[in-house]
């Protein structure tokens, strides 16, 4: 049976797995502790943060077709948010999210949709895939020099970056990874000991250093403890990528103070992630990449756009030259 190695767990790497666990023997590598790459959640007990993607939509019948078992193992919820969008401390628009045009989150936590694809894979946590040698076959080593596997075909669903890195100059479609840029994000994360009386549940915000403001703890099956997850908007965290860790909690304390008009520092637990790689724009071009003399392919969200469903997509449209290929 053929073997193929996918590098990443996160939703693309996951689709493409689950659709191939069939027809090939497929191990899955991610140096993370945990499956779903930015369908990532945080807990700092007692609370529960989603600080990469914050909801998802389904605008293609496969990916609606795809959530509805998920949604009936009460793995995926529509989020009916009080949603805002602001332009600074204004407010340009204001709407109820409801079941009729949903917005959904995984249950109990984003990942939650991650651990259920993942369910009956061979998925390897806590190691890092960072060098690769071409014999007979493919062969996997980590940091540390150990060889982790010998496979016919190597699959890389890490962020395009990442993906350059890895593959080698003869991957056909190397310089078209090599051209495919994602920005950067900070997920600032505010636990609070008492509820804030805000007006909104989600607010997409403008004309800050801020784009997003939710209010975590009010997501289906999330503890009541009161938290908000902010996001800085692409090009500030891209300008600021390096700086200190203090510094860049303090500023966006700030910004978002500004815009919702509470002193945002009575937080009682504050935290900080940088995404060095979070978001990208609607790409031109084919949804994944498949270089069949080498027996090597790639796909992702930023094969498409940075949305959930592009992932999903990009997973299942390289499942599909696969499935005509092996």
């Amino acid at each position: 049976m053929t073997k193929i190695a996918i590098i990443g767990a996160g939703l693309s790497g996951l689709t493409l797995a689950h659709e191939l666990k069939n027809l090939a023997k497929v191990e899955v590598f991610d140096k993370s502790r945990g499956v779903g790459g930015r369908l990532a959640t945080r807990r700092a007990e007692p609370f529960h943060f989603d600080h990469g993607a914050q909801f998802f939509i389904a605008k293609t019948d496969a990916f609606s077709e795809f959530l509805k078992p998920l949604i009936s193992e009460g793995v995926v919820a529509p989020w009916e948010a009080r949603f805002v969008e602001l332009q600074g401390r204004d407010v340009l628009a204001k709407r109820q999210w409801t079941a009729e045009q949903a917005h959904f989150v995984g249950v109990p936590s984003m990942n939650g949709m991650a651990k259920f694809l993942a369910k009956g894979l061979d998925v390897r946590l806590n190691t890092e895939v960072v060098d690769i040698k071409k014999e007979t076959n493919w062969h996997l080593f980590d940091r540390d020099g150990g060889e982790l596997g010998e496979y016919d075909w190597l699959v890389s669903t890490a962020p395009s970056a990442q993906s350059t890195k890895l593959l080698p100059p003869e991957f056909k479609f190397h310089e078209d990874l090599s051209t495919i840029k994602m920005q950067g994000c900070f997920a600032l994360m505010l636990g609070f000991n008492e509820a804030l009386s805000l007006d909104f549940d989600a607010a997409h915000v403008s004309d800050a250093d801020i784009s997003w403001i939710s209010v975590n703890s009010s997501k289906p099956g999330r503890p009541n403890h009161y938290c908000l997850q902010i996001h800085a908007t692409n090009q500030w965290a891209e300008d600021h990528m390096e700086d200190d860790k203090e510094a860049v909690v303090s500023h966006l304390i700030k910004e978002a103070s500004r815009v919702i008009g509470y002193d945002l520092n009575i937080a009682s637990h504050k935290d900080l992630h940088r995404w060095r790689y979070a978001n990208i724009q609607r790409q031109v071009g084919e949804p994944c990449f498949f270089d069949a003399d080498n027996q090597l392919a790639a796909c992702g969200d930023w094969c498409i756009e940075g949305r959930v469903e592009a992932a999903f997509l990009s997973g299942q449209a390289l499942a599909e030259k696969f499935k005509v290929n092996l």
